[in-house]
Order: C-alpha cells, then sequence, then structure tokens
C-alpha cells in the first residue's frame, strides 16, 4: 500500500510538471524581466530609479486611485447581486438546477469583445433602451448613457457576475443543512441564522469571488476603453498608453511594478476588512 501511494505521488508530479513550466515561462519569468528594466536607464544600460520618480505625481496617483474605487465597487455590487442568485440555486432549487447552472456559465462561451459590443448597441443613444423609452413615451431625447462611469459599471459588472456566483454556490452547496436545522430547533430567525450560521460559513466563498473580482477589475482595459470612450484613464489603459503608444517600456514596466505592489497591498487590506467585518456581523469578535 505504502508503494502504490508513492507511485500515485510521483505521478501526480510528473502530470504537474507540464503546469509549472507554464506557469514559470509564462507568468513568473515575464513579471522578473518587467520588474528588471523598471530599473534600466535606456541609454546608458545603468541601474536607475528615475523612471519611478517620474510617476510620483499626482495625476497617476488619481489614475491608480481611480483604478482602485473601480475595482472595489465593481467587487462590492457583484458580491451583492451573486449572493442571493448562489444561496438560491444551493438551497432552494432542486429541480432545474442544472439548467440554470448552465445558463449562469453561457456567457464564458461568448468572447468579451462580444460581449461589451453588444452593450455598446444596447447603451448607445439610439440603441435598444433609448429607443424602448421614445416609444414608450418616458423620454422625449435619447439619454446620454454609454462612454460613461454608468456604463463601464454596467459592463464590468455583467462581464465579472459570473466570477462571484461560481464560488459562492460552490460553498453554499457543501453547508450542512443539519445547522441550520439545528439553528430553527433553538429558535433562532431566519436572519439570526443567515448572521450567524449561513454567512461565516460562506466566507471562503464570499473571499475567493471578491478577489477573483478585485484582482483583474483593478487592470481592466477593454471595458473602460470600449464603454468609457477613453475619457478616463485608469490602470489597465494607462500601462497600454505607455507600451503601445508611447513605446516606453521602461516607464511603463516601473508603472506596472508600482500598480502591482499598490494591488497586494490593497488587496491584503481588503482580505483583512472582509474578514473582520463578517466576524463583526456574526458575533464572533468584539467591536
Amino acid at each position: 500500500m505504502k508503494a502504490k501511494n508513492v507511485f500515485f505521488d510521483q505521478l501526480s508530479f510528473f502530470i504537474s510538471v507540464p503546469a509549472l513550466l507554464w506557469q514559470f515561462f509564462f507568468l513568473y519569468l515575464p513579471l522578473l524581466f518587467i520588474v528588471c528594466i523598471s530599473f534600466i536607464e535606456p541609454t546608458s544600460a545603468h541601474l536607475t530609479l528615475a523612471h519611478y520618480r517620474s510617476l510620483l505625481y499626482w495625476p497617476y496617483l488619481a489614475v491608480i486611485l481611480r483604478s482602485f474605487i473601480l475595482a472595489l465597487g465593481n467587487s462590492l455590487i457583484s458580491l451583492c447581486l451573486a449572493y442571493p442568485v448562489a444561496y438560491f440555486l444551493a438551497v432552494h432549487v432542486k429541480r432545474w438546477k442544472s439548467i440554470l447552472l448552465f445558463f449562469m456559465i453561457l456567457p464564458f462561451w461568448t468572447s468579451l469583445l462580444v460581449q461589451v459590443y453588444a452593450w455598446i448597441f444596447v447603451l448607445e443613444p439610439y440603441g435598444v433602451i433609448n429607443t424602448l423609452l421614445i416609444k414608450l413615451g418616458f423620454i422625449t431625447e435619447p439619454l446620454q448613457m454609454l462612454n460613461s462611469l454608468f456604463a463601464v459599471f454596467l459592463g464590468m459588472i455583467y462581464c465579472y457576475v459570473p466570477f462571484m456566483v461560481i464560488p459562492l454556490y460552490s460553498t453554499l452547496e457543501n453547508l450542512d443543512s443539519r445547522l441550520l436545522e439545528a439553528s430553527a430547533d433553538l429558535g433562532a430567525s431566519t436572519i439570526e441564522t443567515f448572521r450567524r450560521i449561513t454567512l461565516p460559513l460562506s466566507l471562503p466563498g464570499i473571499r475567493t469571488g471578491f478577489f477573483l473580482v478585485f484582482i483583474p477589475s483593478f487592470g481592466e482595459f477593454v471595458i473602460p476603453a470600449l464603454l468609457g470612450g477613453g475619457k478616463r484613464m485608469y490602470v489597465g489603459t494607462l500601462i497600454s498608453h505607455y507600451f503601445l503608444i508611447l513605446q516606453d517600456m521602461f516607464t511603463g514596466a516601473a508603472l506596472t511594478v508600482i500598480c502591482g505592489l499598490v494591488l497586494l497591498l490593497s488587496a491584503l487590506l481588503v482580505y483583512y476588512m472582509l474578514t473582520r467585518s463578517i466576524a463583526l456581523l456574526s458575533g464572533k469578535v468584539s467591536r
């Protein structure tokens, strides 16, 4: 039996080697390259901090702050919308669960660009929404919804809500129903049961879904560029501007490193605040 376990351990290791190599060559090695060139002076090839000093001004900090607020807002709104959906699918749906899950993951089968362009046709001045409102008599002139912060938030929430629903559903699906029954037998109300049992036990799914949305939202490029009309600069658009438009990969690399550090620190801060808030709601810690 011991030899059999050793064989399966070795087999698992060799199966995972291609994935580890892929991650090293296409994630860690490019990141190391970005960090290295951010300290290089292009004319003399000497080490320098000039690229970082050139970014320590309020306009660049404002872009990072704007991206953080966008990512945080998108994550919180997606969490508020996804939790009831995941709870309903995991706890109340029995017969049609597979079909509803299929429709929930159906957007993943479509390109992100196709989804974003679909929202352009919906939100444009003579798109679906404005045409319907005009024909119903609610408005006389088209509303300016496209190329706005509202359009950016709407597109991001639409694209990222499934990333929040899936981990929440997975966590709530494995929730022991006997705990809920015991809470009801002891006289706890539905709200009290949710606050003290369901919500704390679903914390792993909340954390996973939150960061699945928060991290890519921080550097989102396509949605703000297409639905926002390029009116506001975000981290993703600013980095692409340095690399693709200005052809300044050294300053772009420094900006990437700074944004990566800000993202890491903000993710740790949000992780702590999220865990602390749920612990306070459940009554596990004192204020």
